[in-house]
């Protein structure tokens, strides 16, 4: 079969990869100068280190076949995720762990000791949290809140974390041990020549051909038997019912003569600093060594129409238009709709790779069985 595939990010890849091992033509087609999507690396030419261009990517998985197939394809290097935090002129680490609580509220507790020194801070009085700001109440207290997650997700988000799902926090656990390690998966690590190098092996088939600067027009699948889409699912359609909400990021990128911040992230939870945090890409590879450092100031807004969208807003309002969209592409013959925004879900890169690996599986089922693709492999409204 002639595959087009709209996206040359983690997901088409790896779906192309596959499809292209069966025996199946592919073309993928993508409206940027380069293949591997957000997650793109490259060198930066003023200091040689490698630079993660929209923003930094760690992967982390407990998926052994996914960090196996990663590993076919690419060397990764051990890499733990340390991010540290600026509040009230000092530095905290993050996730919240025991030292995090020790430090804010200058005292010496033991695990099972500071369990109930936190249970006395916490709003109690919330039974089932339902907005980030209940959840944080109820788990760490008013003054951890304020201090680490207040400003930053208020920043972030461009809301007040009461119109925030409680869902969303859950995602940052509080330890009563001194582990710092941001992640708790069972493989961590780093491409050792960066993403896009990842992304190009992948794509490396007789019968992947890979076309750039091509933006996607709806017209352009007729002459293929079935097409991947892994843009945004309203602009498939035009935005014709209206714009699905994401947070977009500014850079402001600068370099330093040296070790600008001696770590890879640092975050800043205070509202009145503007931005959300600073990244120092050479410790993004630490086996590497570089005199001058990039470093990225990251702004997050409202994304415009002409703005690369990173994170789906999801709440009741896009919930809503989602569904419409949703029930348009069901409509629509031969095309499935993957990936982050191609389903309007945040999605980690393990999972991307886990679901374009199932997708794949399940396309070529379907072609075996005679049945026709479904629109979406994923519920994008679960």
């Amino acid at each position: 079969m002639k595959i087009l595939l709209v996206g040359a990010g983690l997901s088409n890849a790896v779906i192309g990869r596959e499809l292209a091992s069966a025996g199946h033509s592919i073309v993928i087609v993508d409206s940027r100068s380069h293949i591997a999507g957000n997650c793109h690396t490259e060198r930066d030419r003023e200091t040689g280190v490698l630079v993660h261009v929209y923003g930094p990517h760690i992967f982390h998985t407990d998926d052994k076949e996914v960090w196996e197939y990663v590993n076919r394809y690419s060397a990764f290097k051990p890499y733990t995720n340390r991010v540290k935090t600026t509040v009230k002129e000092q530095v905290f680490s993050l996730p919240v762990n025991l030292h995090t609580i020790n430090q804010f509220f200058e005292k010496v507790m033991r695990p099972d000791e500071a369990r109930v020194f936190l249970e006395s801070k916490a709003d109690t009085s919330i039974e089932e949290p339902k907005t980030f700001e209940e959840q944080a109440l109820r788990f760490v207290g008013r003054e951890l809140y304020e201090a680490f997650f207040k400003g930053y997700t208020q920043k972030q988000w461009g809301c007040h974390p009461n119109e925030l799902p409680a869902s969303i926090l859950k995602r940052l656990p509080v330890r009563f041990n001194y582990d710092d390690n941001y992640f708790f998966h069972r493989y961590q690590g780093m491409p050792e020549h960066g993403y896009t190098k990842l992304v190009e092996k992948i794509l490396d088939h007789p019968n992947i051909e890979v076309i750039l600067n091509k933006k996607f027009e709806r017209g352009d699948g007729a002459e293929f038997d079935h097409v991947f889409y892994s843009g945004p699912l309203d602009g498939y359609f035009n935005y014709e019912l209206g714009r699905l909400g994401y947070r977009t990021l500014d850079f402001e990128r600068f370099t330093f003569d040296g070790d600008y911040q001696g770590c890879a992230v640092m975050n800043y939870g205070e509202e009145s600093v503007p931005f959300t945090r600073i990244t120092e890409h050479k410790h993004f590879a630490p086996w590497e060594e570089h005199d001058k450092s990039v470093c990225y100031r990251e702004y997050s807004r409202a994304c415009g129409k002409d703005d690369i969208p990173y994170y789906p807003i999801r709440l009741v309002k896009e919930k809503e238009l989602l569904a419409k969209y949703v029930e348009l592409a069901k409509n629509q013959q031969k095309v499935t709709f993957v990936g982050r925004l191609g389903t309007y879900r945040y999605l980690d890169m393990d999972v991307t790779i886990r679901e374009a690996l199932d997708t794949a599986r399940e396309f070529l089922l379907c072609m075996k069985n005679g049945r026709q693709m479904q629109s979406f492999y994923v519920n994008p409204l679960g």
